[in-house]
């Protein structure tokens, strides 16, 4: 109990906002509040994408789709391979930041399969740390360490998203006004804005030693340079895995790849809230109304495409090097068995 001096006010820990916020607020309103915005989210993008597709013309369809050129998909494949190899560097710098030592096969393979399958199951959260500790494990680290690595690579992530959007307001504030209408100072602004909490962010973390509780549990922030790295790695991937789509759109498409960026990671984002697996529908839905081309049928054709490079192919490659390292495992446990046994029946 704590001690009062006399004629002094007794000083009592400072409540967090949103703690407080939380008890104020009936049990389950958040998460309520929570699936209410997924479903809004959801439900006007599948207006949005119904009365698109209500109007399109199969025809032109397949006639987009043979338009797209044998080099178009080389380099969407090629952009698509270097999102995932700079997502393995996500768990790399995780690992280094923790000072736990993972062999690079193993942390490419736990973060590759981990996006991969996340992407197209959705609920990253429990998806990616399931993945990641299924191979994890054999290395011989812990659940904490591999919801740790967790938390890191989707701390990664969403700061590459934040500085690309914020640079993407500032620098195509003209071209997203002509896309929206709004005056470009009303990109500018939140632009400003959240490149200032990026700024105090690097500050923040680079200056002092921090650490964050998360549910009970001390979680220590990256320094100067695993923070830079973060950085480097988030924008690096969210480029190419952008730049996939942005090459595979058709000539006509009037619209500069940073300000592309920044309604792609809108898209995203509308995606994540969603909650549907890999935001399919509401990402396209989002992308159909808000990139301008000559036909819907054309961008259309982009986004399936995409669809199936960025997240199909590397789905059916995950699952079959995940087979493959299963069987090699299972393989090397049987080998050492039964040369126990001849070693035994020879003695």
């Amino acid at each position: 109990m704590q001690a009062s001096t006399p004629g002094l006010p007794v000083v009592r820990p400072r409540e967090n906002f949103f703690d407080s916020l939380r008890k104020r607020l009936p049990k389950g309103a958040l998460s309520a509040l929570g699936l209410g915005a997924s479903l809004a989210v959801f439900a006007l993008a599948a207006y949005v994408l119904g009365k698109t597709l209500s109007g399109l013309s199969y025809s032109d369809l397949l006639n987009a789709f043979r338009a797209t050129s044998a080099t178009q998909i080389l380099a969407a494949l090629a952009l698509s391979a270097l999102s995932y190899l700079f997502l393995t560097g996500y768990d790399v710098v995780a690992l280094h930041h923790m000072r736990t030592h993972a062999p690079y096969r193993v942390a490419a393979l736990a973060s590759f399969a981990s996006y991969a399958i996340s992407f197209n199951l959705g609920f990253p959260v429990i998806t990616s740390a399931a993945v990641r500790y299924w191979i994890y494990s054999r290395v011989a680290l812990s659940a904490l360490q591999v919801a740790n690595i967790t938390v890191f690579a989707g701390v990664t992530f969403w700061l590459g998203m934040t500085l690309m959007i914020g640079i993407g307001f500032v620098y195509g504030a003209d071209a997203l006004a002509a896309l929206d209408g709004a005056p470009a100072i009303l990109h500018i602004i939140p632009g400003v804005l959240v490149l200032g909490g990026v700024l105090f962010y690097f500050g923040w973390v680079t200056l002092e030693r921090r650490s964050i509780k998360l549910r009970g549990h001390t979680l220590d922030l990256p320094g100067f340079v695993p923070t830079v790295a973060q950085f480097a790695l988030g924008v690096a991937d969210l480029c190419c895995a952008s730049g996939a789509l942005y090459v595979l759109l058709p000539a006509d498409v009037p619209l500069d790849f940073v300000p592309f960026v920044a309604v792609y990671i809108v898209a995203c984002i509308l995606g994540v809230i969603s909650h549907a697996p890999g935001g399919i529908g509401v990402f396209e839905a989002t992308m159909l109304h808000a990139i301008p081309a000559a036909s819907h049928e054309s961008v259309l054709a982009s986004l399936l495409l995409f669809r199936m490079i960025y997240y199909f192919i590397p789905f059916i490659v995950a699952l079959a090097l995940l087979g493959a390292d299963e069987g090699a495992r299972r393989w090397a446990t049987l080998r050492e068995a039964i040369a126990r046994i001849v070693e035994e029946r020879s003695n």
